[in-house]
């Protein structure tokens, strides 16, 4: 009996120990330098995950069935980009580029383009999980192309403005954090202002956000950033300014100007903020050289007016003025990107590539080269057009938001993107924090995570705190830098080594891990939103002139 009894005794005590010894935690952060996204100073602790949550912050004893020697690493919240081009995401699951760049949660449906059906989006999302985790913005553009049929130099009719009231509605209750224009592209920019605000005003009931690529943002830009206020009063909506800069050489030196304008709308009682990525060149379309009315109704109409002498004639003349405006001789900064038609252009100069097909380089052999593109299809473009300073003066400005303007992208050594897709967020922890001292470490981490999440409402995200998702990205502060530039900008950075997305390593030691443990991060309205039907407010909407 005494030997059963030891014995006995003895399994108790084992199992106790096993117990004891038994991970506490799914995977334990030891030792980093954590920088909790609030702007506070840095402090060194442990973070513990279990069940894809932060666990507990501190010195632990606990252990982990994974853990990560996080000594000489700053460990922050992962990185929220909140003006991204991924509406084809679901084709790109890796998203390796984003992970690279610590990015854990994107925003997508920016300037105006977006999913329709954001329900449908989602569920995509959820059959074919991600990388990283994914919201979207409902898009004007998209919006008004399907109530309109392609009629866009007009106002919309009562009954078309009621369908695209619809549509923003059903996005929003389908989980959309806002509404956004693109108002320098078709068929937005045919919107008048009293058409957008009707729409805000929908979006505003779900408490969604209104982003804005403005009308311009040269030399009317304070005549944009008015008709963003209006929307924002009127509407009482948030509003966020895309991608903000200063294009055009007769329009720099003005970001603190404008920065001071901005804060008068705050002060004003209006919740306006901004975001940027971190370079002097922005990229879109080759074809927004050529004036919108020009490309209004497809490539059928475009190419009928430029059969027409005297149309045609119009046409260079105003591209002509719009060159003579920026200061510009010619068109040696637009740099073709990506051309279908032509990959030999990749990568040069208009005045290169008119050089190379037209075996002369005149204002007016590059104008038609211009509109041949366009004629073909089209091709993207990278626009050498702001001024260092300014993104230096926009970027310490506290309210800034750290956003890439970027997609998910692979490795296409035929094509030459912007840089910003692959270096973004490793451009402004190296270049701007460590090399320029502009901004402390603290501070660039918050434009990257607390604040997109708290304007963005992307709720428990942002932030390393207890009960958070436990996004986090691991990085050497000493070695952080970005690696892709303008004539190389498919490169990785370096210093960037752990990506963790809801508690799973997507990144380890640098290697991505094929994990896609991303969610849809679907906007929850206000209950009193979800109880209202989509035509009980239709009474007040404001006539459309």
């Amino acid at each position: 009996m005494r030997t059963v009894a030891c014995l006995v005794l003895g399994m108790a005590i084992a199992a106790s120990l096993a117990i004891a010894q038994a991970p506490e935690y799914d995977l334990v952060i030891r030792g980093g330098r954590v920088v909790d996204g609030t702007g506070n100073p840095a402090f060194h602790a442990d973070v513990a995950i279990r069940a894809g949550r932060i666990a507990a912050i501190g010195r632990l004893a606990g252990q982990g069935k994974e853990e990560i020697d996080a000594r000489g690493l700053v460990v922050a919240p992962g990185f929220i980009d909140v003006h991204t081009h991924a509406e084809g995401i679901a084709n790109q699951p890796r998203v390796e580029n984003f992970v690279r760049l610590g990015i854990t949660s994107i925003v997508t449906g920016n300037c105006g383009g977006s999913a329709l059906d954001v329900a449908a989006f989602f569920q995509r999302l959820q059959e074919n999980p991600l990388a990283v985790n994914v919201a979207t913005l409902i898009g004007h553009n998209t919006v008004r192309s399907e109530a309109m049929g392609g009629a866009f130099d007009r106002p919309p009719s009562p009954g078309e403005q009621v369908r695209m009231r619809a549509l923003v509605e059903q996005a929003m209750r389908d989980g959309a954090v806002g509404l956004s224009t693109g108002l320098i592209y078709l068929p937005g920019t045919f919107a008048r202002t009293e058409e957008i605000l009707d729409l805000a005003t929908v979006a505003a009931r779900f408490d969604g956000i209104y982003a804005s690529h403005m009308r311009n943002e040269g030399s009317e830009i304070d005549r944009a950033l008015d008709e963003l206020f209006r929307i924002a009063r009127e509407a009482g909506i948030r509003a966020e300014i895309s991608h903000i800069k200063l294009s055009g050489r007769p329009n720099w030196g003005r970001a603190a100007e404008i920065l001071r304008k901005i804060e008068a709308a705050r002060a004003d009682g209006l919740d306006v903020t901004q975001d940027q990525y971190a370079y002097t060149a922005s990229s879109t379309s080759l074809s927004t050289l050529i004036p919108a009315s020009a490309r209004e109704g497809g490539l059928a109409r475009f190419r009928e007016r430029i059969a027409d002498p005297e149309t045609k004639r119009r046409i260079v003349e105003q591209m002509k003025a719009a060159l003579r405006a920026r200061q510009e001789p010619n068109y040696a900064y637009a740099v073709i990107a990506g051309y279908g038609r032509d990959a030999t252009l990749n990568g040069k100069n208009v005045v290169e590539a008119t050089r190379l097909k037209r075996n002369s380089d005149s204002l007016d052999d590059q104008i038609e080269l211009i509109l041949e593109i366009h004629a073909n299809g089209g091709a993207s473009a990278v626009f050498h057009g702001m001024s260092e300073e300014d993104v230096r003066t926009f970027m310490a400005h506290p309210n800034t938001m750290i956003a890439s303007d970027g997609g998910p992208r692979e490795i296409r050594p035929e094509s030459f993107p912007h840089p910003r897709s692959f270096g973004n967020n490793a451009r402004v922890l190296g270049h701007y924090v460590r090399d320029l001292g502009l901004l402390r470490l603290e501070d660039a981490i918050r434009k990257m995570t607390s604040l997109p999440a708290t304007q963005f409402r992307l709720r428990d995200r942002g932030l390393v705190r207890e009960g958070y998702a436990a996004d986090l990205v691991l990085f050497d502060p000493r070695t952080v830098r970005d690696e892709a530039t303008f004539a190389a900008p498919q490169r990785y950075p370096v210093g960037i080594l752990h990506v963790i997305v809801n508690g799973v390593p997507v990144l380890r030691n640098g290697e991505h891990t094929d994990a896609r443990p991303g969610v849809p991060l679907r906007h929850r309205a206000p209950a009193v939103a979800r109880l209202l039907s989509p035509v009980t407010h239709l009474a007040g909407a404001p006539r459309l002139r």
